[in-house]
């Protein structure tokens, strides 16, 4: 495919206003790859160059792309200064300044879009002395010959910033359309990339190896799995129907949720995020304990690292363990504060694919090579048959200053990628207030008003994110409690983001500035209600639920969740349910 042709595609998904627009328009642009462009085709589409876990970033400052729009079109730093404050978009100052080019274009050769991330590449590969420099030449080559639209793109994607608002499951279902002919492939398609976490090689093997190839995904070693997440309900006797009177519990640890990748023969061990990133060298004890302490040759298990005195049995809290993420000072603060693994589950061992085995028979296999009181250590669980044993469980979690528990089907695969009845988490009573958290995605913001004024930011509209829909829909305004600090914080990060409303937005109401669905926050509220200003949960034209009294929890980003992480619109009618339960039980 021709980078042009891409191009006009993106500029067609920037005017959508509904997501099955955006679908159609993904159609039409994948119908057009082929086997050998399509993984590069989804990763473009998707602003990024590799997949998370991957760690490649095309690492180009806005000050470098400025300078190499400078350098191809004839224009001073002056100059090029001046329309981007104007813009406040480097792509639509490229576009500008291509269109009045003061140079002569380079070649009338046209880029494939293979060629295009081939130097983005390139670009993001260049390290050492002179290598700014280096990027900024070959961007230059990139801008001297393209078209004003290419321009645009471009630029965008150099600074990491083509918002085309193309979620994955969007893109699941466009591949789904464009190879299959419906979206009900969707769900097979998901399984593959719940897998491998890469939807770049998903379209690659329906196009090479069709339906078969898709359908015979496994695990494999260093290709993240996309982590299992829990439901959550009131009480243990909803817990014990739900699982059919019996379960496994396990205790809620407040950490770094961890996947650990090993292979004893090449001595590599690769630990990825929640969120998939490779935060291996973040801990170094952590590698060396796994392939000290861990009985197998390869081995791809979870758990949760946290910040651990075994001495006095002592949960240090998440405010300690998130210290541990860091690029500078690693081994003196892995020192200061050691982390232990405390491993629940299982997915690969010695070759075998475990995605389908039970629970149960994962949790056994788990026990076999992994022990108790080391850096990786097993997790505390019981198997319990009644209301009155799972609760005394969750009262031991909590008195030891854990979050509360996660209740296991026995019978249970291991479901990656999604929410089911599988796993349900218990983190404490519902009961009159509120009192747990949401992590939110912030959708747009407010210009301060009153003693306000001198600020760009006075709040935050933030959504929840239904899963079954692959949209955001608005669930509160928080206009109050920020700090000043806080204050110019979010005006800085959100202005970088700032632009027309996602075609996957749902909103009734309307701030002064759209974002880009990219960043969570952790908020608290008194309670939840029904509004009709909200769209959370809403059907048709329905009344929504919303926060009263919703307040930030911590001082910025959740920089460990993404969007797509962010509690769903189901957990928030969850939420109500049993906010409701817990105010009809106190007037009993």
């Amino acid at each position: 495919m021709l980078f042009e042709e891409a191009a006009s595609f993106y500029e067609k998904l920037e005017g959508v206003s509904s997501r099955l627009e955006m679908i159609d328009i993904l159609t039409e642009m994948f119908k057009k790859s082929t086997k050998d462009d399509i993984k590069e085709t989804i990763y473009m589409t998707q602003g990024i160059l590799a997949p998370p876990f991957y760690g490649i970033e095309i690492g180009m400052a806005e000050k470098m792309v400025a300078q190499a729009i400078e350098v191809s079109y004839g224009y001073s730093k002056k100059e090029v200064e001046s329309n981007f404050k104007k813009t406040g978009d480097l792509g639509n100052t490229a576009e500008y300044f291509s269109c009045r080019s003061r140079m002569k274009r380079m070649s009338h050769a046209k880029f494939t879009l293979k060629e295009v991330f081939m130097q983005m590449q390139k670009i993001a590969n260049t390290s050492g002395a002179g290598s700014q420099d280096a990027k900024v030449r070959m961007l230059s080559q990139l801008f001297a010959a393209s078209t004003q639209l290419e321009a645009r793109y471009i630029a965008r994607f150099a600074i990491g910033a083509l918002r085309l608002g193309a979620g994955d499951a969007t893109i699941l279902e466009a591949l789904s359309k464009a190879y299959t002919g419906t979206r009900e492939y969707k769900s097979e398609l998901e399984n593959a990339y719940n897998i491998c976490s890469d939807l770049g090689s998903v379209g690659y093997v329906l196009l090479s190896e069709g339906k078969k190839g898709i359908e015979n995904f496994k695990v494999s070693l260093f290709s993240p799995i996309r982590p299992a997440l829990a439901e959550r309900v009131a009480t243990s006797e909803e817990i014990l129907e739900k699982m059919h009177g019996i379960c496994a519990v396990e205790s809620k640890y407040d950490g770094f949720r961890a996947q650990v990748h090993m292979d004893r023969k090449h001595k590599r061990v690769e630990i990825f995020s929640r969120r998939l990133e490779n935060t291996t060298k973040m801990f170094p004890e952590l590698c060396e304990a796994a392939l000290k302490e861990v009985d197998a040759e390869e081995a791809i298990f979870e758990g949760e690292a946290i910040v651990y005195n075994q001495v006095s049995d002592e949960f240090l809290p998440f405010q300690e363990t998130i210290q541990r993420k860091r690029k500078h000072g690693i081994e003196e603060k892995s020192r200061e504060l050691p982390l232990t693994i405390f491993s629940f589950d299982i997915m690969y061992l010695d070759g075998k694919d475990l995605l389908n085995k039970p629970y149960i028979e994962r949790r056994k296999m788990l026990e076999n090579i992994i022990g108790k009181n080391g850096t990786i250590s097993i997790s505390d669980m019981a198997v319990v048959d009644s209301a009155k044993k799972l609760d005394m469980y969750f009262n031991d979690a909590i008195s030891r200053g854990l979050e509360g528990v996660v209740a296991k089907d026995l019978n249970s695969s291991y479901v990656a990628g999604a929410r089911k009845f599988s796993w349900i988490k218990l983190k404490r009573s519902y009961k009159g207030e509120l009192s747990d958290t949401l992590d939110l995605v912030i959708v747009g913001y407010y210009l301060g008003k009153g003693q306000r004024t001198n600020f760009k930011f006075g709040g935050l509209l933030c959504a929840t994110y239904n899963d079954s829909k692959d949209v955001f829909e608005t669930v509160t305004r928080i206009g109050t409690g920020f700090s000043e600090k806080q204050m110019k914080v979010f005006e800085d990060l959100l202005n970088r983001i700032k632009g027309k409303k996602n075609a996957r937005v749902v909103s009734v109401v309307e701030p002064d500035f759209w974002v880009e669905p990219k960043y969570v926050v952790t908020v608290k509220a008194d309670e939840i209600t029904r509004s009709p200003m909200h769209t959370c949960g809403a059907e048709g034209e329905g009344t929504g639920y919303a926060l009263r009294f919703p307040r930030l929890v911590s001082d910025g980003i959740r920089d460990d969740k993404s969007a797509e992480d962010a509690t769903t619109s189901k957990e928030v009618i969850s939420m109500y349910k049993m906010q409701k339960k817990g105010k009809m039980s106190d007037k009993l």
